[in-house]
């Protein structure tokens, strides 16, 4: 799908083999690493991303942070952290900021691809439709205006995500 400029794409594969400029990180609050997408970027990336990742002072719910990707083919990796689903509107807003500003750093930093992960809906427990509804209507939003953003993919893990993205990209 284009919008304006743009190329926005539903992919099935591992976020850490993509060669995109940033990929997104669906950290936690501390930056220092944890499980699913979060580990496997750390553990791909290599020791030098938790270093790096030590000096930020971790990231606020909704906010974003941009490190160097070291040993992944992406030149860097936007960490963002989405909310814990609670079941309240502000679930949204908060995975919804998470985007917005994911996007705005890469605009920032004058890059042309980024690929998201299906952010919060692992350990953190938000419901995959809501979820895609959510990030990609957000990512649609924000490339309305004016963007350096080329490219934009959202890399799900298995069939099933990508179905229910697809779905929901249907819907936007």
């Amino acid at each position: 799908m284009k919008i304006n400029h743009t190329s926005l794409e539903l992919i099935q594969a591992d976020i850490t083999t993509l060669d995109v400029e940033a990929i997104v990180n669906a950290a936690n609050n501390s930056l220092l690493g944890g499980g699913g997408v979060d580990g496997a970027i750390h553990r791909a990336a290599g020791p030098q991303l938790l270093a790096e990742c030590r000096t930020l002072g971790g990231c606020e719910t909704g906010a974003a942070k941009i490190t160097k990707g070291y040993r992944l083919k992406a030149r860097h990796v936007i960490h963002t952290v989405g909310p814990i689903y609670s079941g309240t509107p502000r679930d949204a807003q908060l995975l919804a900021s998470a985007v917005r500003n994911s996007l705005r750093l890469a605009t920032e930093h004058h890059l042309k691809s980024i690929a998201f992960p299906a952010i919060s809906t692992g350990i953190y427990g938000y419901p995959m439709a809501d979820a895609a509804h959510v990030i990609l209507s957000t990512i649609s939003d924000y490339l309305k205006d004016e963007t350096s953003l080329e490219r934009v993919v959202v890399c799900l893990y298995d069939r099933h995500a990508l179905n229910v993205f697809e779905a929901a990209l249907a819907q936007i």
